[in-house]
């Protein structure tokens, strides 16, 4: 079975920033590696989001994207420049936004939503490896959604989608970081 970014268990049980905002029904928590630094790492996931960089996802699958909504592959400086506050447009529908809650750089982006009636918290944290000597990065990604009317539903099909998303934010940035050397 592929594994889709599986947090372990360790991870799952670790205390994120964010935790406190979102008194959560559901917490769905995934990780991965990368092979280059936090500080690599860093600018292209502060450039995440609609109207931003866009969502990685690799060569192959973005072919069946149409060219104008496919993720930029280089970092744009005019996106690095992300603050407590900033309101990025998101894809869950046309009034879906997050907003940035905190920014430590390299190592920690927070985001807050509401969606209906259930607030959302998302932490993207990064921790630098050294696997073999080489630099890299463990990314780990929370969400915490809450009140959630329809549990299971929101942990099954909603689970299977944000692992889906995460493997291909993955593969997307694994490719990206291996096109330019990671700059």
């Amino acid at each position: 079975m592929v594994d889709l970014c599986a947090a372990t268990q360790e991870e799952r049980l670790a205390p994120r920033p964010g935790d406190d905002l979102v008194r959560a029904d559901v917490v769905m928590d995934r990780a991965f590696n990368l092979p280059a630094p936090p500080t690599t790492v860093w600018p292209w996931l502060v450039q995440l989001g609609k109207r931003r960089a866009g969502w990685y996802l690799p060569r192959a699958v973005e072919r069946l994207v149409p060219p104008r909504r496919r993720a930029l592959r280089r970092i744009e400086p005019s996106f690095l420049d992300h603050h407590v506050g900033d309101v990025i447009p998101d894809w869950g529908g046309a009034d879906a936004t997050f907003t940035l809650a905190a920014i430590d750089e390299p190592s920690v982006l927070l985001y807050t939503s509401r969606r209906g009636r259930t607030d959302v918290s998302w932490c993207l944290q990064l921790a630098p490896t050294s696997g073999g000597g080489t630099p890299g990065t463990r990314v780990h990604l929370r969400l915490r959604l809450g009140p959630v009317r329809r549990r299971r539903i929101a942990e099954v099909g909603g689970g299977l989608f944000d692992a889906l998303t995460i493997a291909g934010l993955a593969a997307g940035l694994r490719e990206r970081l291996s096109d330019v050397g990671g700059q």
